[in-house]
């Protein structure tokens, strides 16, 4: 992002909204800041490895990035 831009904001927002839907709101009460930290970290795995995203093919983010990457390199050494 860019300094001042206020698309990175709205993503942030959408992120840190989804987040206390799914997690803090749902999974209450908490008996501390472990255990918030605990869920925090389950949830943050499962956004980015687990989680099946229609736009880019019904595969987890991480696994698309690592495909990305994957390509780069090949296109790279073939050139």
């Amino acid at each position: 992002g860019t300094t001042g831009d206020s698309y990175d904001n709205a993503l942030a927002e959408t992120i840190i909204g989804l987040f206390k839907t799914d997690v803090i709101h749902h999974c209450g009460p908490w008996r501390g800041l472990d255990a918030v930290e605990y869920a925090t970290l389950e949830w943050v795995d499962w956004f980015n490895n687990r989680r099946l995203l229609e736009p880019i093919g019904n595969v987890p983010p991480a696994e698309r990035e690592r495909t990305y990457y994957h390509q780069l390199e090949e296109s790279g050494e073939a050139a």
